[in-house]
């Protein structure tokens, strides 16, 4: 690209994350979960078009009509495109051949989140603004939160999951970003020993759902999953004993990579081990 993109279209928390750090006049479309405000941050729909909200959707028509001379996304698995439909790849790069695919399996969080300052700065944005200042130090606090918080609670085993009503999935913190990040913080994560192919989670029927001791578990809090009312009939899960203890948590698997965005995660998680004991 030899000029400044000035349309772009980008998934719905990669727009939020560039606007974070302060483009936000260059975004003209968005794409895949675009009702959710944690993915929106800052970012107003009123001033956007809306090309595909649910998985599967992503109008060809508006997007070419758009006229973007950038498309922006995340990849979680290699050559595929975070909400973009792999069979309209073709014609979606035919309307614009320029596309940014942030990966993000495998990769530490902070990087994530650097690629989209840089990003971001070649667009044109101030990321040297007092609001991005703000926010890296809200980040680096909330950091340091955690750090405090696994201080003072030595031992306390924590397992982040999805559930369905057939299987209990166990995510593996190797791969994800932020459970990557929080074990770099000093959290300790329980790992599955048999990672099913693709390398997220270990997928467990709910007879081994209590294969893994844990003090505390993160649940998956997208739609997607089960939530903790849906999970109470399940036997299994309450005689987890993190379930027992009322130590369960949410866990956002999908946000937007930047530093206003993931502070109060960390907050959460920092807040969620301070009230937690152990009971394993």
């Amino acid at each position: 690209m030899n000029d400044t993109p000035s349309r772009v279209v980008a998934f719905t928390g990669s727009a939020g994350a560039l606007a974070d750090y302060g483009v936000r006049e260059r975004i003209v479309g968005i794409f895949g979960e675009a009702s959710s405000e944690q993915l929106l941050g800052e970012l107003d729909t009123a001033d956007v078009t809306v090309i595909g909200d649910t998985w599967g959707e992503f109008d060809l028509e508006k997007y070419a009509t758009l006229e973007p001379d950038l498309l922006v996304t995340d990849s979680y698995v290699p050559d595929r495109l975070w909400y973009v439909p792999d069979d309209n790849l073709t014609r979606i790069r035919s309307a614009n051949p320029n596309v940014v695919a942030v990966e993000i399996a495998n990769q530490r969080l902070l990087d994530i989140i650097e690629r989209y300052r840089s990003l971001a700065e070649a667009l044109g944005a101030d990321t040297t603004s007092a609001a991005v200042a703000a926010a890296e130090q809200r980040f680096a606090e909330a950091a340091q939160a955690v750090r405090d918080a696994v201080a003072a609670r030595p031992g306390l085993r924590v397992l982040a999951a999805s559930a369905n009503p057939q299987l209990f999935y166990v995510s593996d913190p190797r791969v994800s970003a932020d459970l990557r990040f929080f074990t770099e913080l000093g959290v300790d994560l329980v790992v599955p020993d048999q990672v099913d192919p693709g390398g997220f989670f270990q997928s467990l029927s709910w007879e081994t759902a209590d294969r893994y001791g844990a003090d505390v578990i993160l649940l998956d809090d997208r739609s997607i999953g089960m939530s903790p009312q849906a999970l109470a009939e399940q036997t299994v899960w309450r005689g987890l004993p993190a379930v027992r203890a009322g130590q369960v948590a949410p866990w956002s698997p999908i946000f937007r990579f930047s530093h206003a965005a993931t502070a109060p995660l960390l907050e959460r998680l920092a807040a969620t081990i301070r009230d937690a004991n152990k009971v394993i």
